[in-house]
């Protein structure tokens, strides 16, 4: 009894005493069809948890929660929001429910998706093979010097067989992929995801030619114009950050290489809003996906901050360059003040 009393007290004496902080990960505020790696919250499910975070809870700024840090001077039930990937979508819909709630955000943008020319690999890749009915049964790629193929309509039902409708509500966090095609695309995005930019490309020109579609850049996918992340900068409510210049696993490149696409993607950031860019977000984000060494490359290059994509407080001793963060999901109001609730006390 006393060891429990005696563990109690001290969990109690570490929620009271201990500052800390939450850095949420966000993606997309969109109402999208197709959503399977589930990156988009819609525009009404995010007012309501901006509202809770507003009514319940302490939002600063990344830098800010950076300098108090440094200080131990945290404020209770702080919240940092956050957005990785520079969709347009954070301009024209997250950044006017931001206005509403004076919420501050820190935008990690894809530098090289600047040019519109393509959209993210992963969105083609979706488009393709969920969203599109009619392909050739058999497909085959050759990516980096390897060869693959997948049939599609293997092992597929009568009724699946026979429905010309792709299902749209299949995604990612679903137990497994319900048709030949979805298994398709969770084993073509495994592949993709460790290669570079200009295997990427090759292989959603490959994948477009089989499936008869033209490559074009969707307006409710799109990345951000030059011009729209100087408009998000604006203001002072919402800070632009790094986020590589072609967003690779960094972990699979080697260390010249990812020096090039963190210090690149600063300097072209810089250039465009015309101030310093302090704050990085590594793609992906997993401890899988960066090293020591990219760390230390993030660190020379003059971040002073630099985000993960794995779950935990942020605390005085939490490394500023392996910042921990939740990922969001398209939860309504309840359902988000549950889940934070969680986090926090946990």
């Amino acid at each position: 009894m006393k060891k429990k009393r005696g563990w109690t007290v001290r969990s109690v004496a570490r929620r009271l005493w201990v500052r800390r902080a939450i850095i949420l990960a966000y993606h997309r505020v969109a109402r999208l069809e197709c959503d399977p790696e589930c990156l988009s919250v819609e525009p009404d499910n995010f007012l309501e948890q901006l509202e809770v975070l507003r009514r319940h809870y302490r939002v600063i700024p990344l830098t800010e929660l950076h300098r108090r840090l440094d200080d131990a001077t945290v404020p209770r039930k702080a919240v940092v929001v956050t957005f990785d990937d520079g969709y347009a979508d954070n301009l024209l819909s997250a950044r006017p429910l931001l206005d509403y709630w004076e919420a501050p955000a820190t935008c990690f943008v894809t530098s090289g998706k600047l040019d519109q020319k393509t959209e993210f690999w992963w969105d083609e890749l979706a488009f393709i093979l969920l969203e599109q009915s009619a392909s050739p049964e058999v497909l085959s790629l050759e990516i980096e010097g390897r060869y693959y193929s997948w049939c599609l309509r293997e092992h597929e039902t009568l009724a699946t067989a026979c429905s010309t409708a792709p299902d749209l509500s299949w995604n990612v966090l679903h137990d497994a992929p319900p048709t030949p095609r979805q298994k398709a695309y969770l084993e073509l995005a495994a592949i993709l995801r460790t290669t570079d930019a200009n295997a990427q490309d090759a292989a959603m020109r490959q994948l477009a030619a089989w499936a008869g579609v033209e490559r074009r850049v969707r307006e409710t996918h799109r990345p951000l114009r030059p011009e729209e992340v100087v408009r998000l900068n604006d203001g002072g409510l919402v800070e632009i950050g790094a986020h590589t210049v072609t967003h690779p696993v960094l972990a699979a490149h080697a260390p010249e290489a990812q020096r090039r696409e963190i210090e690149t993607a600063k300097q072209q950031l810089e250039n465009l809003v015309g101030g310093r860019v302090s704050a990085f977000a590594y793609p992906f984000g997993t401890p899988a996906d960066y090293t020591g060494d990219t760390v230390n490359l993030v660190r020379n290059a003059g971040f002073k901050c630099a985000c993960s994509n794995f779950p935990g407080w942020v605390r005085r001793g939490t490394s500023v360059h392996e910042l921990p963060r939740y990922l969001v999901r398209n939860w309504n109001g309840d359902e988000f003040a549950r889940n934070l609730g969680s986090w926090y006390a946990n």
